[in-house]
């Protein structure tokens, strides 16, 4: 384990209308999908985890897991990491149509040029 996602634990419902609000203000979105229901918030007040980026060629993946009958995103490493090596995992963006596509500039080596 690298780190933990923490942020505020908020219903799908809520996190779209957050996005929404965020982006009008031109704020940054930190958000993590838990599952189809509930999503982590951590553009206020999160932790550190929220500002590691996404990469094709990952050193660190994510997990859900259940303490005390809460949800919460774990981050692990997923192969040995060197010392100043930047972290970063697959974000896993859902498929979009090409008029959405987020362009990927991760630079790894399979590099899939679009993060959804």
């Amino acid at each position: 384990m690298v780190i933990e996602y923490i942020g505020a634990i908020i219903r799908s419902e809520v996190a779209n209308r957050k996005e929404r609000l965020y982006e009008s203000q031109n704020r940054g979105v930190y958000m993590f999908r838990i599952d189809n229901d509930y999503v982590i918030d951590a553009t206020i007040a999160g932790g550190p985890a929220r500002y590691i980026n996404h990469s094709c060629a990952p050193n660190c993946m994510t997990e859900v897991v259940s303490v005390e009958k809460e949800n919460k995103i774990i981050i692990s490493s997923c192969r040995r990491i060197q010392r100043g090596e930047e972290l970063s995992y697959d974000y896993k963006f859902d498929l979009e149509d090409d008029q959405h596509k987020i362009p990927c500039h991760c630079g790894a080596f399979n590099c899939r040029k679009w993060m959804n």
